[in-house]
């Protein structure tokens, strides 16, 4: 679960995740997420 950074509500799943991958480091997988009760789009890492 994150945390909407504009209104603090708990968000559970991503709406869209890729990997971003530097060159010469570890992939990570990113989320996209969509507030329920604010409409705020943002981004987070997911674990």
């Amino acid at each position: 679960m994150v945390k909407c950074p504009k209104c603090g509500k708990d968000v559970a799943k991503p709406t869209k995740t890729w990997k971003l991958a530097p060159k010469g480091k570890k992939a990570i997988n990113i989320g996209l997420y969509k507030c329920p009760s604010c409409g705020a789009f943002f981004r987070a890492a997911i674990k």
